[in-house]
């Protein structure tokens, strides 16, 4: 099934699409279906009970100030990370439900973290209860985070989405679809997407033009996590490092020290630079999650600063071919596997960013949809079994590092690709088929519940 562009590289405030972003939209959207009921006004009490993973790693993501944003009524896209949204209403012992309904709210008391419970759907469930003053349930309602902040209801899960297909030109399941539907319209996978989503959204011009605004959205983090210094919050009081690194790189220039390397270096400066700005919670794309954003901005920025265009112009065509490529890519895992770190482990965030970079990237640089193919197998294919164990459940470590290491095997499988001339033996298909099989196979503690692994191990040894 296809999914727009705009639907895998999506606005919204770190650190976690799947436990900030979905959880936002489930709570926004559930007291909205009370107000189309037209109780709204009837609601005295608000319950929200996660499972799960949510429930696990809820705190340590942001999963409860996510939710009430959600009932709250603010809209992920438009918020302002920098702004307080939590403390009037911890002051105050208040929410305005919907920015309409003023009801007593805590988060002691209002939401509920079953920390035993795992819904059979899904790792990232949540249930929503609204009640009116004499106890009686106007709407109950349970929802699922499936990653990239996509939200099902329960009787949407089965579907994995929260929409009917898109009417589109060019509809495709599998990556073999895909390469034959390029094939006989003598198109590239960037010129299928545009044509889709053209269909979706309109005009061309309008869809390049967000397109590269959501490009600037990735350059801004990169400029803020280079400027700022700091401890990051939630406990662990982890320092930033990319300021410090990148100061440090600027010596090297001025003493005429740097080497061959020094490509890596940048790499992975920008990388950890956005991934601390996740961190923080500051306003990402996600790419095609949060804890994975820091992968596709810095190869992107990799493609700029050392491909050979000859003009701006010329750049920008480049990122519009590797965004729309990588889009294509996501749809792929999307609709056969999974980019929720809690049901696949971290081979479904990182992994799935890093096929989509290395893909994208060798489509920015002029290879064919074969080297495409197998640059995002390629990724893939050397992230199976990547597990999600972070550290107190806070998107940190080993997240901020992990993206490093993302965006430069996205490279690292770009290059291999684009030296090879026959055919690869192990299709992408496969290769999605193999990190879907993996990721349930994965145990539990290992897919962002921070009960096993690194988050189990590393304060302790």
């Amino acid at each position: 099934m296809y999914y727009s562009l705009f639907e895998i590289f999506s606005v919204g405030i770190g650190p976690s699409s799947s436990h900030t972003v979905g959880p936002m939209k489930a709570a926004r959207r559930f007291l909205e279906n009370v107000k189309n009921a037209g109780s709204l006004q009837k609601i005295a009490h608000i319950k929200a009970h996660l499972y799960g993973s949510l429930a696990l790693t809820g705190v340590g993501h942001g999963t409860l100030k996510a939710i009430t944003y959600g009932f709250s009524g603010l809209n992920p896209e438009e918020m302002d990370a920098h702004t307080d949204y939590i403390t009037p209403i911890e002051n105050s012992g208040k929410i305005l439900l919907l920015g309409e309904q003023e009801i007593p709210f805590s988060f002691k008391d209002n939401i509920i973290l079953e920390k035993n419970i795992c819904l059979k759907e899904h790792a990232n469930g949540m249930k929503f209860t609204a009640l009116d003053k004499k106890g009686k349930i106007l709407l109950e309602e349970t929802y699922f985070s499936v990653g990239g902040g996509t939200i099902a209801r329960e009787d949407e899960i089965g579907q994995r989405i929260d929409r009917k297909p898109y009417n589109v030109p060019y509809q495709f399941n599998t990556c073999k679809e895909l390469m034959q539907i390029c094939e006989q319209n003598k198109m590239s996978i960037a010129e299928l997407v545009l044509q889709n989503e053209k269909a979706i959204w309109g005009k061309q011009f309008s869809i390049q033009k967000k397109m590269l605004k959501l490009w600037n959205i990735m350059e801004e983090n990169i400029g803020l996590g280079l400027r700022t210094e700091g401890v990051l919050p939630g406990g662990l009081h982890l320092k930033r490092h990319a300021r410090e690194m990148y100061n440090r790189l600027k010596d090297k220039f001025k003493k005429n020290e740097t080497d061959s390397l020094t490509a890596i270096d940048w790499i992975n400066i920008w990388a950890i630079a956005v991934a601390e700005q996740n961190a923080a919670g500051g306003r990402m794309v996600t790419a095609p999650t949060m804890g994975s954003a820091g992968v596709i901005p810095s190869v992107l920025r990799y493609m700029v600063r050392y491909g050979r265009f000859g003009s701006d112009n010329d750049k920008r065509k480049a990122v519009i071919t590797f965004l729309a490529t990588a889009s294509a890519i996501c749809s792929l895992y999307r609709t056969n596997a999974s980019i929720s770190g809690a049901e696949v482990g971290c081979q479904g965030e990182i992994g799935v960013a890093c096929s989509m970079a290395a893909g994208g990237l060798v489509a920015a640089l002029s290879g064919t949809n074969k080297q495409i193919e197998n640059a995002a197998e390629i990724a893939m294919e050397h992230n199976l079994g990547l597990t999600c164990d972070p550290i107190k459940g806070l998107v940190q470590v080993p997240c901020i590092e992990r993206n490093a290491m993302g965006a430069m095997k996205a490279v690292n499988a770009a290059r291999l690709s684009l030296q090879r001339s026959s055919t690869h033996l192990v299709s992408l298909d496969s290769i999605i088929k193999t990190m879907y099989e993996t990721g349930l196979s994965l145990n539990e503690k290992y897919k962002e519940t921070s009960l096993g692994g690194i988050a189990k191990n590393a304060l302790k040894c």
